[in-house]
């Protein structure tokens, strides 16, 4: 019980600085842990060092929610849902973004951790038929999105284009620096780009209006739909190999509009993106493989009891929530703040990030992502066609074709 609760207080601290520090994900810290598991574990103990990695990750899923809907950078996990938090947040009601956001990912606790348990018993059987059929559900999910749109051809071009700048990223990921996170360090400069400082170019200049919050705005027939929908994309993408809970918000923007259903959207994603790291567990324990940097450094440690961390993440995700709407909280205190140059400041930033995890590489790859991300704004389509730089490259892998 002692290495438990040490394990979700470590995690949930640590979760909390990469959740508001944009750029930083809890696969990076985790990796950072690894490195010192020889000095840590002499008084940590394997199961609280595991299980800080596990939180920290539960806790970065719900913490993520500040920086992506008040500054409008992306997570590599969340970076569709920035656009309907941030414009949320430009309306006085960012507040309530964030609270929408951590409630989808409490959501999706409940209904994720049956669900973990029952992929666990019944779907390694049928794994290679799933591997199959990947990249043609992906092909069916954006061919419905791109037919559906107000411009199908601007929407292929997007798309198209997008997908080969990320297999070109992917392809060439050895060229940067990885000082943390390994080779899928190269997707922060990538959907960045695509997803945040495009965006934040293209804003409108002037005051951060008056944050006040009057409640969330969704029925709750809304929540559970979209709390479900979002959960079971988090448990697909997290289960099934090559995915990624940005492949899950492709999926959910052709079901959700963000555009039109914008909370929605949100509390889906977000369910999905928790959703996701819980799976991730699952899938790590049944198959033995790692779908993100946290089950890949936990796999490295000696063998841990599957429940044990389950639990250590449920309590997490309880301490992630308290923090993460008190934060939501001191919204006020950007009132009236000059979003010109709280835009410029978080740009340089960035770069600056960008330059110090994945050098000149990386910066290259943030310039052309800016530029194909800036192109949906030029022209008014969705930016959700942009996902074709992580739908493209898999959609490639399940067909054997190797990126």
């Amino acid at each position: 019980m002692l290495e438990i609760l040490l394990g979700v207080v470590i995690g949930v601290v640590l979760g909390t600085i990469s959740g508001i520090i944009p750029g930083v994900h809890a696969n990076t810290l985790a990796g950072v842990l690894l490195g010192l598991q020889a000095f840590l574990l002499s008084f940590l103990g394997p199961l609280a060092l595991a299980g800080s990695m596990f939180s920290a990750l539960i806790t970065h899923t719900y913490v993520d929610a500040i920086p992506s809907t008040f500054l409008g950078v992306p997570d590599a996990d969340t970076s569709l849902a920035v656009l309907p938090a941030h414009a949320l947040c430009f309306e006085g009601k960012g507040e309530e973004a964030v609270r929408i956001a951590a409630l989808g990912s409490t959501y999706a606790i409940i209904l994720a951790v049956p669900l973990s348990l029952l992929c666990f018993l019944v779907l390694p059987a049928f794994q290679s038929y799933f591997d199959w059929w990947i990249g043609i559900l992906l092909v069916a999910a954006i061919g419905y999105m791109i037919v559906n749109g107000d411009a199908p051809g601007w929407a292929l071009a997007i798309f198209c284009v997008s997908g080969i700048l990320g297999c070109f990223a992917l392809h060439y990921s050895f060229l940067a620096w990885h000082t943390v996170g390994g080779e899928s360090a190269i997707l922060m400069p990538l959907l960045a780009g695509l997803f945040g400082i495009s965006m934040l170019v293209m804003a409108s200049r002037g005051k951060v209006p008056p944050q006040r919050y009057s409640g969330i705005l969704l029925d709750e027939r809304k929540i559970a739909k979209c709390s479900v929908l979002g959960t079971l994309a988090g448990v697909a993408v997290g289960w099934l190999p090559g995915l990624s809970t940005a492949s899950a918000n492709g999926v959910l923007a052709s079901i959700i509009g963000y555009e039109k259903d914008r909370r929605g959207y949100i509390l889906a994603t977000n369910a999905a993106n928790t959703a996701n790291a819980f799976i991730g567990l699952t899938a790590l324990f049944a198959l033995s493989r790692m779908r993100n940097g946290v089950m890949a450094a936990i796999a490295e440690l000696p063998p841990q009891s599957m429940s044990a961390l389950m639990v250590i993440g449920i309590l997490a995700a309880v301490c992630a929530y308290v923090i993460t709407v008190y934060l939501a909280r001191h919204a006020s205190l950007l009132n009236g703040f000059d979003s010109s140059l709280l835009n410029r400041s978080v740009i340089v930033f960035v770069v600056l990030l960008c330059i110090v995890l994945t050098g000149p590489f990386g910066l290259l790859i943030l310039i052309l992502a800016t530029a194909v991300g800036i192109v949906p704004h030029i022209i008014n389509q969705p930016a959700v066609y942009c996902m074709g730089c992580i739908m493209i490259p898999v959609m490639a892998y399940s067909f054997g074709i190797l990126i």
